[in-house]
Formats: structure tokens, C-alpha cells, sequence
């Protein structure tokens, strides 16, 4: 008893443990389509047989073999399979038939064994290649590498030996070559006995023999002999002479010297090399300019003669090898290649797949060899060609597309070289799909719709199955195929409860069955219904023309070639050919009708690149890639430049040049050529050569106190340049001395001016002592703050940007190479800004009268700027000093200076010339810049000369667009509206935009959705988007110069639909029935104050009735109010104008006044230009006539829209103020002229069409301090203000206004308006194109660049975006216009007036209050 319940126990054990082994792997069992498992332990389930994969691999597998005729050869195969395989052989590709064959059979292991082989020169059955094939029925076939059968063919003799003599001590050469696969059957006999080989003489492996260190014994006959399994073949006879030593000395020669050889990996190679001379030569071998040591290596032998052996070759023994014979008296030497190449290795190996049908699955395959291998796969045997559904990706992978269950079985990766191949397999097994588990299973999923289709991508979307309306733990299966191809490929989501599924790599034109299925813990529900969607056709364009070739015929010619495109998609019209200059932005296009073109007059030695685009019916086709080609070389066509002379004592000269301008130099610059000359007399010219890219050259041994001339031509490969005009320079009579520093210099002068210091002095007393140069040192109380070197020969300084009425200590240095002399110190005080005299300020401790500065010199003249690019230009002038040809014989030099007027704060850059031209570089594009030139020699200069304008060229935008943003419309769902900024960096006039959209933001550019936008526009609406979809948005800019960078992908989620049971494609815009929804206005809304609707839709009684009321009231109120105001206007009088006058008049013009603080002043504000906030101004009441030309009004429909399709009365119903504002917001000044204020933006600071985003905002913003004329108020009762914007948000919240354009104005205008009221309904949406105005949100907000747009409407508050408005008028404008000013108020009347209208508005609020 006590045995059998151990016995149940452990069997209870057993059952529980296996229960849970069978949970573990139901748990573990992946979903349909999940994904591949790799090589290991298969999916499980319950019921399911268990499958594994089966080993199946070769054992041996035949390898190259060399036979002789007549002989037998065995070709080795073995495979490991269970059951064992069936095996089969091939010869070049066709399977053998055995069974009758007599001298070919299938041995018991699976080895070929082929008895006495046949081969002539006719016949040659058992040549080729052999391939061993291995079949198990129930798994797949496996095939070997293939394995060459080589037979030697009949002996043939190349060469034979020849009659020769050798001296003793020597060495000697035999030839005797075969055919390669003969060689192994070559030996030798000395007078017809077989010739022994040893380390004294050796066989190389070509048959020749090599007899080195010759002796006596060594005389004889010679040949030689091959046997290859026939009668031997005998060569002719040759005698060996042996001659002794002889008095007259032979030349050294090579008998046999070394050829280039390719080896594979682990072969050996033997380098001949074999030379002869008296005395007797040795041999050393180099590689690469490397000695080779081959007495301590093990892998190098140095053979009889002096042959190069090395064994085991590895892959660095590749190179160059060269044999050095040096016998004393002279060398010589020999080389040759050793090429090593490496038969396929695998450097991964494809693995073992279990998968299920439907799936996608790729056999990776990674090789190495040298030459690179070629990849090809097979499937049972059977060459895989390539096709829609088996593709190679990745060079060597396989990928195998909706997998069916035929497309079970062996896999191989072949690689092949010309070296040899090698093979790797795995097997593929396809899974049944398990049975469900125990539960509910999803019902199809609902209203599968195609939300985008492309010409190669389909976005499907779907709703919840009806079983699982929630569906957060449900994944999805989307199957699909071609139509009328039973082949079915599935696409998995990436996450559960996602409904959304983007399709790439579809064909153009093509219908396609899709068809949806969900999954949830039990397994995979029912499957939607077939959803036929065609993709959209492409439009049948040529190809790109293959095999595009470009070679330079001449420096100014290239000839282009191509072929005729493989997808020509119907007759090819005609061939354009675009070129461009590589560094420029201009492509040139010629019209050809062959396959090839010549173009000429192209620049010397510049580079170019081409492309060619087919044309057919249709249009132009996809263009080629770019090839890149450089002209050919030619002499430079223009002289160095800047070419200058240095003497450095009485018998050396150091020349400095320039090389040629780029364009100029046509080729590389391999020196230059330096030619000098006495000057005294036609004296021989001497010529020097300078290598390389030196630009300086010492000339020495010169006379002296002579004058010498100098000319420097630039040198290509091509030839000599022209040179430079001759450049004279006198050595000095004595040498001056330089091995200390100079004395301190003879004196120091400043002259202080209000920003600069003028600085002259006088060199050394002892001028026996070398001065390279003076150091000039300045700062405020310390003259170690900057230093400034100038050259030997200056003699005065201005130093420039400098503080008015500061104190500066400047000091001033002689110096040479050997170091710095002693100071000379001086102090100066600029001057203050008032100060405009030019009086000289007193030198402290001066101990030499100032010198007075030398006459001018005549300014440079016809100053010309030639544009060459987009960032260089030249400038070019004329010098009415020099003589009538212009030639520069003294040391002048000309400084170019140049600026650009944006930003108008920017400083000049300068540079110095010796010619009459110099090249100005790094400009930015599109950009206007002024030049001026002046002229210096010695201490003389001239001053400016007239300034010359250019605008470099235009260049691509060179960053994207900025200020991204997206919304939806207002009451469309559907459609959204995206705004942007112009690139910061346009370089140039913008002619359009091109927008990118997609509901995939990793997905190649050419699969996203393009929205061509033409001019400037900046704003832009796209209809029709699925709703409850993020889409993502690029856009990008473009020129005259073509297309700048992409912007940042935006992010933008459309609404979600109006019920949760309709499909997007079900909704509408709005709601028009009955128990329709109103759309989707954001937390914001509120409903208008003028009237509100009832529950049922229609205004109550009571409103209507207070709405009357409240209309009456402030019409009446209105009335009066015009009429006080139109009394106190016509009470001005002269004395008012003049105390007006005499409290604004101020010494410096300043608009600030002082008065008294009890004066009430309105709160004039005016915005400003830089951080778009209100400050108060001061404002004459009365308004200047120019100021009011095109004033800027209260409500939208004053400004000329761009689609106004709106009754004025709306606005002017709306346009009254609402009792939420203070009594202080009134502006009196706009009550006391009776008109309402007027805002003018200047033309030139507000760009037209500038988008800018709506930004409703019902915060008040606190009255900032203002200002009247004559005092400085801060009202205490913090009455708030607003701008003029604000009040159209009262009007029209949510709505766009159409783009207003303004006229050039006046920079300044006052304007009042109460607070924000709460933002109105919308009432219309303008066609857009529009550019809406803003209100300002808050003063003090930061203005953020927005990357991501969320849901929103036009009506939405959203931060504010830049808003150009004016500056501020200058101060003397002010002034100007509060003297003009006819009308003015005493404190007192004002005060009255104020009071009066409060209590006005009193009533008013109680009114409407009741």
C-alpha cells in the first residue's frame, strides 16, 4: 500500500509538472504574425505536433582537382541527414546519369569515382565543374560547392634551353616552360642522367632552372623533360659552358627577373630573380621602400641565384617587390606585383526560421573574399530568381514576402569569386496557427477605410470590432495581395489598441485586397470584409539614362557620354544635357539628340558636373546622378599678385608675391620663376626657381647700393604664366646691425580727437640698427590694454573707436627679430562730443613741436564693383598719380574698405592692395554692399574716394522656414490652415513655398504629400484630412537658385469626429438638422453679449426688450457727448496756443517736460518697435495732416479685405464700448476730437502680406505712465488701457481679417481704447490666402518659437508672434509737432470736462446695469 501511493504521488507530480510545461508554452505561443522565431525550440500548443529542424549539412564537398589523361580521380562527398540523403551528382549545371555509365560511379559514401579519364583536343568529357547534390524527401535538397576538374593537356613547350656560358662563381639560366598544369611533371637531366636538385640549384615553379655559384662540374648538355602519364616529351639539348675569370670586366645583368603574380591566401609564390656580373653579384629584396630580412623570418626564403620565396601568403604580403643586384661597381633593379587574393568566407551564416503563412521573413548573408564574392540563393536545390515576393535586399540577403507553405524547405547562400566558392544553408518551417483558447474572439473589426492612398503607400484606418467597442488590449492583422495573387502578406500594428496601419512599397497603378483582423488573449477574431483600393498611377516617364560618362578632351572642352534608359517608357524625343560650374549656382542646359556631347569654352582647370534628363511624350524623366570632371590643366593666365620687395641689408633682397587669382591659375601651381636684374643698365637676366606653394624667396649675393629689378611668373605642369611688371628695390650701401634691439624712436606726437588719437613719430637717432617695425600700445590709464604693430616705414597711427573724455597712456616700441626697444611714453585726453573744434590738445612732456600732417594725396577714381558670385566681388579703380599707363613703380599701396547698410550699426572691413584691384570674398548673398578705396605712400595718404554699390548674386535659401504652425478651421474639421515665417536666411526674393505633409514622420521624403504654394504667401489651407489623425508638416522654401532646407516636422492631431459611432468619412463640417452639435470652439468661447439664445433657439422677450434699451441709451449718450465736445473744440484761443508753446520749448530739443502733476492727460500710448509694448508718448490734441492719410481703423471692415463679403453694419453695430471697462479707459482725446483714434504703421517697418497669428487675449493690460506736453503724470487710479487691436477681438473673436495694406505714413500716431472685452462667436471665415491681425496677449510675454501645433481654431488664444510696428519719431520731429499743434487746454477746463463725462458714464453703466 505505502509503494502504490508513493507511486501515485510521484505520478500526481508528474501530471502537475506537465500541466505546467503545457501552460508555459500556450503562454509562450507567439500571435499569427508576430514574427519570426529564430533557430531554437518552435512554437507549441496544445493538440500541435511538435516540429524541430532537422540537420542536414555535407560532411566533405568536393574541391578543385588537377588530373592527367588516363589516370582515375576520386571527387569526394559526404551528408549527414535522418533519414540519410539521397545522393546526386552535376557536370556545369546538368545532373549525371550513372546507372549506365561504365567509367563513372556513385561510391557508397557518395564520392564520384571516374576511372581512366579521357582528354584531347577535341574531346574533353570529364573536364568542367562537379557539384554534389543531396535530396531527403521529406525535408528538401542541399547542394555542394562546386569543385573544378582539371586534366593536363598534351606537354607543349613555350620555351626550350639554350646554348649559354656562365662565368664560375656565377649563375646561370635554363628556360624550359610548359603549360601551367604541366609543370609538376618537369624535371631535368645533365647529360641524360637525371640532374639532382638542391639548395645550390633549384626548379622555379614556371620549370626553368637556376644554377647559382657555377663550378666546372656544372658544364654539360641540358633539357628537360615532361611526363604526364603518356611517353615522355623531350626538349631540345643546350650546353653549359663554364668559363674561367677574365681581366676584362663584364656589365651587371638580369638572367631572369620578377614578373607580377596573383596568389590566394595560404598559397606560395616565388619572386625569380637572378642577375650576373663580375664580380659576382648579391641580391636584396625590398618591399614598398621596406628592406626585407630574410634570415630571420620564417615565411621568406631566399632561393639559388637570389629568387624570393614566400610561403603561407597572408594579405599583407600584398605590394610592390623590388630585386636589388649590387656586385660593387654598380646596382641594378628590378620589380614586380604580388597581388593577393582570398577565396568566399562568411562572416554570418543565415540561421534557421520557424514563421507562420502570410509573414515576411529575410535569410541573412554576410561574405568576405577578394575579389568581392558575388551572392546567389537557392531553394532545394532550384536557383531563387528573383521576383516580387523573393527579393535580395541588402546586397547578399534573401527576403521572402507572404510566405505560403510551398515556400517551405532548404535555403542556400552561395558565394562565388574568381577564386573559388563556398555555400551556407538553413531551413525554413512554416507553423500551423494554433487553435483558440477557451473565450470570446473579437468580431471584425468596422469601417476599414484607405485614408491616404499614394502611388506607393496606403494608410488604412478602422473603428473598434462591435464585440469590444473599447478595444485597448486588442492588436491587429492586415492582410494583402494583388489582385488575382494568391500569395497574402500581413502587416502587423505596432502597439495594442492602435488603429492605424501605413502600407509601404506598393506598385503604382495596382489594386490591391486588404482585409482587417483582430486578436485578443483568446486568439484572432473574424476578419473584415475585402477593401479594393487601386494606388495611384505615376505618370510613365523615362528613366535615368545608365552609364553617364564624362572625360576632358581639352583645358576648355568635355565630352559627356550615356545609353539610352532601360525604362524608357516609349520612344525617347530628345536628351538634355545640364552643367554646372562646381561653387556656383548657375545650370547651363544644352538640347542633344545622340548619346553624346562635346561642350566648349569651359574655364581651364575647373571643375564641372553633368547630368543628363530623357525626354519622351510625357515630358522630362528622372535625371541621372551628378558626375564631377575638371577640365585639363594650362599655363596660368595671369602674373602673381601683391608682389613686394623687403631689403634686408647690402646683399639680399626678400621677394613676396601672391599666387594668381583661382581662376587665373588653370591648373595646380607646381613654383615659380623668380627673374631679377641690375636696373642700372640692360644687365643679364638671372632666372631662380622656387618649388611648391612658397611664397617668398630670399635673393642674396647681391651688390651693394645697387638697384635691382624684379619679376615673378607663376608655373603649372603645362608650363610658365605671364609674369608680373618689374618691381625695383635698392640694397643698402652697409649692413645694419641686428644683433640688439632699437633704440628708443627720436619722438612721439599725439593728437586726440573726440573718438581717435592721431600718433606720429620719428625713428631712432642710431639708424645703424635695424627697425623691422614699431609697437603701439594704448588703453585708459594703462598702456598695455592693445597693441598695434605697423610696418618700418610708417610714420603716423590714428588709433580709432575711442572713448570721448577719456585719459589714454600710449607708448610706442621700435623692434626687430632680436626683440623690443625701450618705451616712449605720451598721455592724451579725447575730447567730448561737443567739442567739434580742431584745436590741437597740448602734449604733456612733448619735447618736439608737433609735425603738421604731410599734403594728401589725390583719392582713387573710377571705383567700379564687378559682381562674380553670390559671395565675391572685384573691385576695380584708377589712380590719377600714377602715370598714363598705370604702372605702380613706388611703394604705394591702396586700402579697400566695404560695409553692408543692414544691419545700419555695421562696421567697415578693410584690406590692402599693390595693384589697382583687389577680390572681395565672404559676402553674404543678395546683399548690397558700398565700397571705397584710398591710397598711401609713405606718410602721405588720400582721402576716400567716391563709394561704388553691388549686390552679390542670389544663392538657395540656406535655412527653412520658421514659425511653423497649424490649426484647424473654424466649423471644418477637415481643414486645417498652416502658417509660417520666411527663412531667416533667404538669400534672395522668396517665389514660393512647397509644403510636405504625411501621417508618417520616418517615412522617405518622396512618399509625403506635396502642397505647391506660388509667391510669398505665408499662409496656406489644406482640405479634406481625415479627422482624429496626427499628420506631420515640412516646409520648404525656394528661389530664383532653387530649394532651401526642410523645415522641423510639425506635429498636428485633426479633431476627433462629432460621434463616436461615425466613421471620419461619415461627418460633417457642421450641423444643420436638428439635434446637431455645434463645432468644436474651444475652452474660450463665450456667447456674445448683444444677445444670447434661448434653450429653444430663439431670442426671449425680455433680452430683445433690454436690448433695446441699452441701444437707446448709449445713442443718446453718444449725441450728447459729440455736442459738449464740438462746445469746448470751437473755445480755443490764442493764449492758450501760446502758453501751449512756451511750456514745450526746451535747450536740447528733448520731449520731456515738467508741470504740474495735477494736469490730466490722456493715455496716448504708441507701440514699440523692438519688444511690441505700449508706452506713453506726448500728443498734440489736434492732428497733424500728415499723420492722417491712411489711418488704420477701429473695426474690420475699414480695411480693404482681401475677400469682404460682409455687411458694414455688422461692425457697426458691434463697434460700441461694453460696460465691463473702467470710466478712466475713455479717452478723452478721442471724445474731444470726435473720431475715433488712428494707428499708422509706416510702409517700410511693416513688410505687406507679413502673417501674423490671431491672439484674442480678455486680459487688461495696466495703463503705463503717459505723458501731455508739459508734465509727467502717473495716473494714480491705474485706469487700464489697451491697443486698438483689442477692440476688434470685441467685434470679431475667432475670426480672420483679411490683409491690410498700408501706405507710408508717419511713424507716429496716438491711439486709446478701453479693455479687452470677452472674445464674440465667429461670425465669417475669410478666404484665404489672409494675413489676420494681432492684439497683444500680454506685455511682457517672451515670444516662443512653436515646433508643435495642437488642436485649435483660428479664434483660439495662441502666443503671440513678432508684429513689425513703428519707431518712435526722432526728438526734433516731436518738438516740431507739439509747436504745430493749434489747440490746447488750462488744467482746470480739463478737469471739468473729465468729471462731467465720469458722470455720464455713470449713467450709462447704471442703465445698463438695471
Amino acid at each position: 500500500m505505502a509503494a502504490e501511493r508513493g507511486a501515485r504521488r510521484r505520478l500526481s507530480a508528474s501530471c502537475f509538472w506537465l500541466s505546467c510545461l503545457l501552460l508555459l508554452l500556450l503562454l509562450a505561443r507567439r500571435a499569427p504574425g508576430a514574427g519570426a522565431a529564430r533557430s531554437g525550440a518552435p512554437p507549441q500548443s496544445a493538440g500541435a505536433s511538435v516540429r524541430t529542424f532537422t540537420p542536414f549539412y555535407f560532411l566533405v564537398e568536393p574541391v578543385d582537382t588537377l588530373s592527367i589523361r588516363g589516370s582515375s580521380v576520386i571527387l569526394n562527398c559526404s551528408a549527414y541527414s535522418e533519414p540519410s540523403p539521397k545522393i546526386e551528382w552535376k557536370k556545369d549545371g546538368t545532373f549525371l546519369n550513372l546507372v549506365s555509365d561504365d567509367r563513372r560511379q556513385l561510391l557508397p559514401d557518395g564520392s564520384l569515382f571516374i576511372s581512366n579519364v579521357l582528354h584531347s583536343k577535341h574531346n574533353k568529357p570529364d573536364e568542367g565543374y562537379y557539384q554534389c547534390v543531396a535530396t531527403v524527401d521529406s525535408l528538401g535538397t542541399i547542394v555542394s560547392r562546386t569543385a573544378k576538374l582539371t586534366v593536363a593537356g598534351l606537354p607543349r613547350f613555350t620555351s626550350q634551353p639554350e646554348p649559354s656560358s656562365v662565368y664560375a662563381g656565377n649563375s646561370a639560366v635554363l628556360n624550359c616552360e610548359v603549360n601551367a598544369d604541366l609543370v609538376p611533371f618537369v624535371r631535368w637531366e645533365q647529360n641524360r642522367q637525371p640532374l639532382l636538385l638542391d639548395d645550390r640549384i633549384i626548379r622555379l615553379p614556371s620549370g626553368t632552372l637556376v644554377i647559382s655559384n657555377a663550378t666546372e662540374g656544372d658544364g654539360g648538355l641540358y633539357r628537360c623533360i615532361v611526363e604526364s602519364g603518356g611517353p615522355p616529351k623531350y626538349s631540345d639539348e643546350a650546353e653549359l659552358k663554364v668559363l674561367p675569370d677574365l681581366e676584362e670586366t663584364p656589365n651587371l645583368v638580369f638572367l631572369k627577373q620578377p614578373s607580377s603574380l596573383v596568389r590566394v591566401i595560404g598559397q606560395s609564390a616565388v619572386l625569380p630573380c637572378v642577375a650576373s656580373g663580375l664580380p659576382a653579384p648579391a641580391i636584396r629584396w625590398m618591399k614598398n621602400e621596406e628592406a626585407l630580412n630574410t634570415e630571420s623570418s620564417e615565411r621568406l626564403v631566399l632561393l639559388a641565384g637570389g629568387s624570393l620565396e614566400i610561403s603561407d601568403i597572408t594579405e599583407d604580403d600584398a605590394g610592390t617587390y623590388f630585386c636589388i643586384a649590387d656586385n660593387g661597381n654598380e646596382t641594378i633593379e628590378a620589380q614586380a606585383e604580388l597581388m593577393v587574393q582570398a577565396q568566399p568566407e562568411f562572416l554570418k551564416q543565415p540561421a534557421n526560421i520557424y514563421a507562420h503563412e502570410s509573414m515576411d521573413i529575410v535569410f541573412e548573408c554576410e561574405v568576405t573574399g577578394k575579389p568581392t564574392p558575388t551572392v546567389k540563393w537557392v531553394k532545394n536545390g532550384d536557383m531563387v530568381i528573383p521576383s516580387d515576393y523573393f527579393k535580395i535586399v541588402k546586397e547578399h540577403n534573401l527576403q521572402v514576402l507572404g510566405l505560403v507553405k510551398s515556400d517551405e524547405g532548404f535555403y542556400q547562400c552561395i558565394a562565388e569569386n574568381d577564386v573559388g566558392n563556398a555555400q551556407a544553408g538553413a531551413q525554413l518551417i512554416i507553423l500551423e496557427h494554433a487553435p483558440a483558447t477557451a473565450g470570446p474572439l473579437p468580431s471584425a473589426p468596422r469601417d476599414v477605410v484607405a485614408s491616404l492612398v499614394s502611388t506607393r503607400f496606403i494608410k488604412l484606418t478602422w473603428r473598434t470590432p462591435a464585440s469590444d467597442p473599447h478595444g485597448d488590449n486588442l492588436t491587429y492583422s492586415v492582410f494583402y495581395t494583388k489582385e488575382g495573387i494568391a500569395r497574402e502578406r500581413v502587416e502587423n500594428t505596432s502597439r495594442p489598441g492602435e488603429m492605424q496601419v501605413t502600407i509601404q512599397n506598393l506598385m503604382p497603378a495596382t489594386v490591391y485586397i486588404f482585409r482587417v483582423v483582430a486578436q485578443n488573449k483568446h486568439g484572432s477574431g473574424e476578419s473584415s470584409a475585402p477593401l479594393r483600393v487601386e494606388t495611384q498611377p505615376e505618370v510613365q516617364l523615362p528613366g535615368p539614362a545608365p552609364n553617364i560618362r564624362a572625360y576632358p578632351t581639352s583645358p576648355t572642352s568635355i565630352t559627356v557620354t550615356w545609353e539610352t534608359p532601360v525604362s524608357g517608357n516609349g520612344e525617347i524625343q530628345n536628351y538634355k544635357l545640364y552643367y554646372m560650374e562646381k561653387g556656383t549656382d548657375i545650370e547651363q542646359d544644352v538640347d542633344v539628340s545622340s548619346h553624346s556631347y562635346t561642350i566648349n569654352g569651359l574655364k581651364k582647370y575647373t571643375e564641372y558636373s553633368f547630368r543628363v534628363v530623357a525626354y519622351n511624350k510625357h515630358g522630362p524623366g528622372v535625371s541621372t546622378q551628378d558626375v564631377a570632371v575638371r577640365t585639363l590643366s594650362d599655363v596660368p593666365s595671369a602674373a602673381p599678385q601683391n608682389l613686394s620687395l623687403e631689403v634686408r641689408n647690402s646683399k639680399s633682397i626678400m621677394i613676396h608675391w601672391q599666387p594668381p587669382s583661382l581662376a587665373t591659375q588653370n591648373g595646380p601651381i607646381t613654383g615659380y620663376k623668380i627673374r631679377y636684374r641690375k636696373a642700372s643698365r640692360k644687365s643679364d637676366v638671372t632666372e631662380t626657381l622656387v618649388t611648391g606653394t612658397q611664397l617668398s624667396q630670399l635673393i642674396e649675393g647681391l651688390d651693394r647700393g645697387t638697384e635691382y629689378n624684379f619679376r615673378v611668373a607663376a608655373l603649372t605642369v603645362n608650363g610658365t604664366g605671364p609674369a608680373t611688371d618689374w618691381l625695383s628695390a635698392e640694397t643698402f650701401e652697409s649692413d645694419l646691425d641686428e644683433t640688439r634691439v632699437p633704440e628708443v624712436p627720436s619722438s612721439l606726437h599725439v593728437r586726440p580727437l573726440v573718438t581717435s588719437i592721431v600718433v606720429s613719430w620719428t625713428p631712432p637717432e642710431n639708424q645703424n640698427i635695424v627697425v623691422r617695425g614699431y609697437a603701439i600700445g594704448y588703453g585708459i590709464g594703462s598702456p598695455h590694454a592693445q597693441t598695434i604693430k605697423v610696418d618700418y616705414k610708417q610714420r603716423y597711427y590714428t588709433i580709432e573707436n575711442l572713448d570721448p573724455s577719456s585719459h589714454y597712456v600710449i607708448t610706442l616700441k621700435a623692434f626687430n627679430n632680436v626683440g623690443e626697444g625701450i618705451p616712449l611714453y605720451e598721455s592724451a585726453v579725447t575730447r567730448p562730443h561737443t567739442d567739434t573744434s580742431e584745436v590741437d590738445l597740448f602734449v604733456i612732456n612733448a619735447p618736439y613741436t608737433p609735425v603738421p600732417d604731410p599734403t594728401p594725396m589725390m583719392p582713387p577714381v573710377g571705383v567700379q564693383a564687378s559682381i562674380l558670385s553670390h559671395d565675391t566681388i572685384r573691385i576695380t579703380w584708377a589712380d590719377n598719380s600714377l602715370p598714363k599707363h598705370q604702372k605702380i613703380t613706388d611703394s604705394r599701396y591702396y586700402t579697400v574698405r566695404w560695409k553692408t547698410n543692414i544691419p545700419a550699426n555695421t562696421k567697415y572691413k578693410n584690406a590692402n592692395a599693390t595693384t589697382l584691384s583687389y577680390l572681395v570674398t565672404g559676402l553674404k548673398p543678395n546683399t548690397l554692399y558700398e565700397f571705397s578705396v584710398m591710397v598711401t605712400k609713405g606718410r602721405r595718404s588720400s582721402t576716400w574716394s567716391m563709394t561704388a554699390h553691388g549686390t552679390t548674386f542670389e544663392l538657395v535659401p540656406t535655412s527653412p522656414p520658421k514659425d511653423v504652425t497649424v490649426v484647424s478651421k473654424e466649423g471644418k474639421p477637415r481643414t486645417i490652415i498652416v502658417n509660417w515665417q520666411p527663412p531667416s536666411e533667404a538669400n534672395g526674393k522668396i517665389t514660393g513655398y512647397i509644403i510636405y505633409y504625411s501621417t508618417d514622420v520616418n517615412a522617405e521624403i518622396h512618399d509625403w504629400v506635396i502642397e505647391p504654394v506660388v509667391g510669398n504667401r505665408l499662409t496656406h489651407q489644406i482640405q479634406e484630412l481625415t479627422l482624429d489623425t496626427p499628420y506631420y508638416f515640412k516646409i520648404q522654401a525656394r528661389n530664383s537658385k532653387g530649394m532651401g532646407p526642410m523645415s522641423e516636422a510639425v506635429q498636428f492631431r485633426t479633431p476627433k469626429a462629432d460621434s463616436s459611432d461615425k466613421m471620419p468619412n461619415d461627418q460633417a463640417s457642421g450641423s444643420a438638422g436638428k439635434g446637431g452639435r455645434m463645432p468644436d470652439l474651444g475652452h474660450d468661447y463665450k456667447p456674445p453679449m448683444s444677445g444670447s439664445n434661448s434653450p429653444h433657439g430663439s431670442p426671449s422677450p425680455l433680452d430683445s426688450n433690454m436690448l433695446l434699451v441699452i441701444i437707446v441709451s448709449v445713442g443718446v449718450i453718444t449725441i450728447v457727448v459729440v455736442v459738449i465736445i464740438a462746445v469746448f473744440c470751437t473755445r480755443r484761443t490764442t493764449s492758450h496756443q501760446k502758453k501751449k508753446r512756451a511750456a514745450c520749448k526746451s535747450v536740447n530739443g528733448s520731449h520731456k517736460y515738467k508741470g504740474n502733476s495735477k494736469d490730466v492727460k490722456p493715455p496716448d500710448l504708441w507701440i514699440h518697435h523692438e519688444r511690441l509694448e505700449l508706452k506713453p508718448i506726448d500728443k498734440s490734441p489736434d492732428p497733424n495732416p500728415i499723420m492722417t492719410d491712411t489711418p488704420i481703423p477701429r473695426n474690420s471692415q475699414d480695411i480693404t479685405p482681401v475677400d469682404n463679403s460682409m455687411d458694414s453694419n455688422i461692425h457697426q453695430r458691434r463697434n460700441s464700448y461694453r460696460g465691463h471697462e473702467s470710466e478712466d479707459s475713455m479717452s478723452t482725446l478721442a471724445g474731444r476730437r470726435g473720431m475715433r483714434p488712428k494707428m499708422m504703421m509706416p510702409f517700410d517697418s511693416q513688410p505687406p502680406q507679413q502673417s501674423v497669428r490671431n491672439t484674442p487675449s480678455t486680459d487688461t493690460m495696466p495703463a503705463s505712465s503717459s505723458q501731455t506736453c508739459c508734465t509727467d503724470h502717473q495716473d494714480p487710479e491705474g485706469a487700464t488701457s489697451s491697443s486698438y487691436l483689442a477692440s476688434s477681438q470685441e467685434e470679431d473673436s475667432g475670426q480672420s481679417l483679411p490683409t491690410a495694406h498700408v501706405r507710408p505714413s508717419h511713424p507716429l500716431k496716438s491711439f486709446a481704447v478701453p479693455a479687452i472685452p470677452p472674445p464674440g462667436p465667429p461670425t465669417y471665415d475669410p478666404a484665404l490666402p489672409s494675413t489676420p491681425l494681432l492684439s497683444q496677449q500680454a506685455l511682457n510675454h517672451h515670444i516662443h518659437s512653436v515646433k508643435t501645433a495642437s488642436i485649435g481654431t483660428l479664434g483660439r488664444s495662441r502666443p503671440p508672434m513678432p508684429v513689425v510696428v513703428p519707431s518712435a519719431p526722432e526728438v526734433q520731429e516731436t518738438t516740431r509737432m507739439l509747436e504745430d499743434s493749434e489747440s490746447s487746454y488750462e488744467p482746470d477746463e480739463l478737469t471739468k470736462e473729465m468729471a462731467h463725462l465720469e458722470g455720464l458714464m455713470k449713467d450709462l453703466n447704471a442703465i445698463t446695469t438695471a
